[in-house]
């Protein structure tokens, strides 16, 4: 499963007709990927980056109903993530689990409104319900949150929902694409359409943006799948098509776990801004977000900006006995939000809807555009239907409702920190142990072996330093110094696997420390 074996049979089948080709490598176009090689189309998967690379990878780590799209009424969305929340949960166990949400109510009033509101929350979910919603005690609330702001505090209520790692997921999707017939690569960038005499689409012009190459394959349908870069391919299939997408920011900070002990997430209900804050333990750390904030600047490494970064301190420092500073952030991270807005709706990006749509060009390009990781698995479902439609292909009907990821086993421990690779661990272990300097400890406070790095680039197709320190072990994301700290000693690991000289070596390095000031507040 490295990249280089992939190429070589992407180009052994240069020739071929491919019945699917999905442009994109986030959360929606690896679902779609894995529905359309499930129903047994010969599927190719392409990503101009890393897979995850953007905004797949920057969540608030959950995998949820949404709360607050009850609130706004849109309980369709609400039923079908709920849904889609309890099947990733049975299907990935190693990566999901059902986690405690505690709301503070600050009068009486509150309680009751947040009960009532998530006892229809629980109802929705139904049999896939990860547990009921209780009102609790000011003292059970306390228990829970041991740091919370006290005065006037005058009970709670306590919730269910799923947490997940989310570029974790990414990977073992792709790999449980791979495992079903499919090719997937990354670095690989769509350049051009190209099309038949009827002006439909029969191919694309590639580019391995690692080394130059240029590929032409054929294909019978495409899936533009590309999140908040999805108007670029629209443009590239008609210059002359509208943009249809808003970006949204939505930024997270790092905290060590002090700030809230336990295993409890705290969710505030309405900021005051109108928000939904969400301060949840995450790999012995605490992560608080998100921001919603409206971009014009559209961009694969977003920035947190000051004020995202101000309002979500402030808003931690209202409900915390221990106020965080800015010299208290691990790391801070930046996401763009692909939402679906209908065109000239000024809407609030808070209020614009987080369903998913579905356009077809005249040419038979399908694109889908908005939704969440919750939904992914629905909105490959979607749209690879849609795709038989528009070509009037044979109807198939989905494969992937019960069907288990790469690394699936059950009763995880998580006190052991290679726990979230799950049937994939003892292979790491392995290694660690039958070759000299795999069992090295590179960060004792993230509890990061030089193993783990040898297998992202033997079995998880990472390609650069990046691609290891943020999305498959994810220091980048927990510490952002730590990460820097131990940059050196992960290239020299990934520059003998891959073959490189020190000349690469020290251009990764460079590469990731430009991209890490960025997660960091001075």
């Amino acid at each position: 499963m490295m990249r280089e074996n992939l190429l070589a049979q992407f180009k052994s089948k240069i020739d071929q007709e491919w019945d699917v080709v999905v442009i994109g490598g986030g959360a929606t176009g690896i679902g779609a990927a894995l529905e359309a090689v499930t129903r047994g189309y010969k599927t190719l998967l392409v990503e101009k980056a890393d897979f995850a690379k953007s905004t797949s990878s920057k969540s608030t780590k959950l995998v949820h109903g949404g709360v607050r799209y009850l609130a706004q009424g849109d309980v369709a969305l609400v039923r079908e993530a709920s849904v889609e929340r309890g099947l990733l949960l049975k299907n990935a166990p190693h990566l999901a689990h059902n986690l405690s949400f505690v709301i503070p109510a600050y009068s009486w009033f509150d309680g009751i409104f947040y009960t009532i509101g998530l006892k229809l929350y629980d109802w929705m979910a139904g049999r896939l319900s990860l547990g009921r919603s209780l009102y609790i005690s000011r003292k059970k609330t306390i228990e829970r949150l041991p740091t919370i702001k006290q005065d006037h505090l005058s009970a709670g209520v306590l919730y269910h929902d799923g947490q997940f790692d989310d570029s974790r997921l990414a990977i073992n999707l792709v790999q449980t694409f791979l495992e079903h017939g499919g090719i997937a690569i990354n670095y690989m960038e769509v350049k051009a359409m190209e099309k038949d005499i009827t002006g439909k689409l029969s191919g694309l012009k590639l580019q391995d943006n690692e080394t130059g190459e240029v590929f032409h394959v054929k294909t019978k349908g495409v899936i533009n799948a590309t999140g908040v870069f999805t108007d670029d391919v629209l443009q590239m299939d008609d210059p002359n098509e509208p943009r249809s997408i808003v970006a949204s920011q939505g930024v997270h900070l790092v905290l060590d776990h002090s700030f809230l002990p336990g295993k409890t997430a705290l969710m505030i209900p309405k900021t005051s801004d109108g928000r939904v804050l969400f301060a949840v333990p995450w790999h012995n750390k605490l992560v608080v977000g998100t921001t919603d904030t409206l971009v014009e600047s559209i961009s694969l490494d977003p920035v947190a900006l000051e004020k995202e970064i101000q309002f979500i301190l402030d808003t931690a420092d209202q409900y915390l006995t221990k106020a965080p500073k800015r010299t208290d952030v691990l790391s801070v991270w930046a996401g763009l939000r692909p939402l679906a807005a209908p065109t000239g709706e000024k809407a609030k990006t808070k209020e614009i809807s987080r369903n998913h749509k579905i356009m077809v060009t005249p040419s038979g390009l399908v694109s889908i555009l908005g939704g969440k990781w919750t939904t992914y698995r629905r909105m490959g479902e979607d749209v690879v239907t849609k795709l038989e439609e528009v070509h009037q292909w044979k109807k198939t009907t989905t494969a992937t409702k019960f069907l288990p990821i790469h690394g699936f086993v059950e009763n995880t421990d998580e006190n052991n920190p290679l726990y979230f690779y799950g049937a994939d661990m003892p292979g790491i272990q392995a290694l660690a142990a039958s070759e000299p300097g795999m069992s090295e400890v590179l960060s004792e406070s993230l509890q990061i072996i030089a193993a783990q790095v040898a297998w992202a680039v033997r079995h998880e197709l990472a390609q650069q330093v990046e691609d290891v320190l943020a999305r498959r072990i994810r220091a980048l994301f927990l510490d952002a110094h730590e990460a820097v700290r131990i940059a050196p000693k992960v290239a020299a690991i990934m520059a003998k696997e891959l073959n490189k000289d020190t000349t690469w070596e020290q251009e990764q390095i460079q590469s990731f420390n430009t991209l890490a000031s960025t997660y960091m507040l001075s």
